[in-house]
C-alpha cells in the first residue's frame, strides 16, 4: 500500500471511530500533537497541539462520555449529534493528512474523515443497540465497551503513522 493510500485509509478511520465518540479522537489527535507524534507545526491546524486545546477537547470527551450514558441523551444519528461527528471526523482527517509529507491531500482528508464520522454514527449505533438485544446485556455495558473501543481505536490510528 502507498503512503498516500495508507494515511488516506487513516483518515477514514479516525473519522470512523469518531462517529462513534465525536470528541473522545479529537482529545487523541490533541494530545498526539502536542506530545509529537503528530506534526502540525506549520499548518492552519497547529493550534491543535497547544495545551489549551488539548485540555478543552478532552474536557469535552470526558462530558461526552457521561452524557452518552444518560437516558435523555438524543441519538447520534440525530441531526446535531450527526453535525458534531461530520465537522469532528472532518477535523480529525484533516489532521492526519497534513501531519504527514503527503499534505496536498489534507481536503481529501478532511472529506474522508468526515464520511468516516457518518458512517461510524450509523455503524456504531446499530452494532449497539444490536450487541446490547442479542447479548441481553444492560446498555450501560455496551457504551462502556464502546468507550474503551473509541479510545484504543484512535491511539492506535495516530500512532500508526
Amino acid at each position: 500500500m502507498s503512503l498516500l493510500a495508507h494515511v488516506l485509509l487513516l483518515a477514514f478511520a479516525i473519522g470512523f471511530v469518531t462517529g462513534l465518540r465525536s470528541f473522545a479522537p479529537a482529545a487523541v489527535v490533541c494530545w498526539a500533537t502536542h506530545l509529537g507524534v503528530l506534526n502540525l507545526r506549520a499548518t492552519p491546524l497547529a493550534f491543535l497541539g497547544t495545551l489549551a486545546a488539548a485540555a478543552i477537547f478532552t474536557l469535552l470527551a470526558l462530558g461526552e462520555l457521561v452524557a452518552d450514558k444518560l437516558p435523555k441523551t438524543p441519538s447520534r444519528t440525530a441531526a446535531m449529534g450527526l453535525s458534531a461527528r461530520f465537522l469532528l471526523g472532518g477535523l480529525c482527517g484533516a489532521a492526519l493528512t497534513l501531519a504527514s509529507p503527503q499534505t496536498t491531500t489534507w481536503l481529501m482528508g478532511a472529506l474522508l474523515g468526515a464520511a468516516g464520522g457518518i458512517a461510524g454514527a450509523f455503524a456504531g449505533y446499530q452494532a449497539r443497540t444490536r450487541l446490547v438485544k442479542a447479548l441481553n446485556l444492560p446498555d450501560i455495558v455496551v457504551a462502556l465497551a464502546e468507550d474503551a473501543v473509541t479510545i484504543a481505536a484512535a491511539i492506535l490510528i495516530v500512532t500508526h503513522f
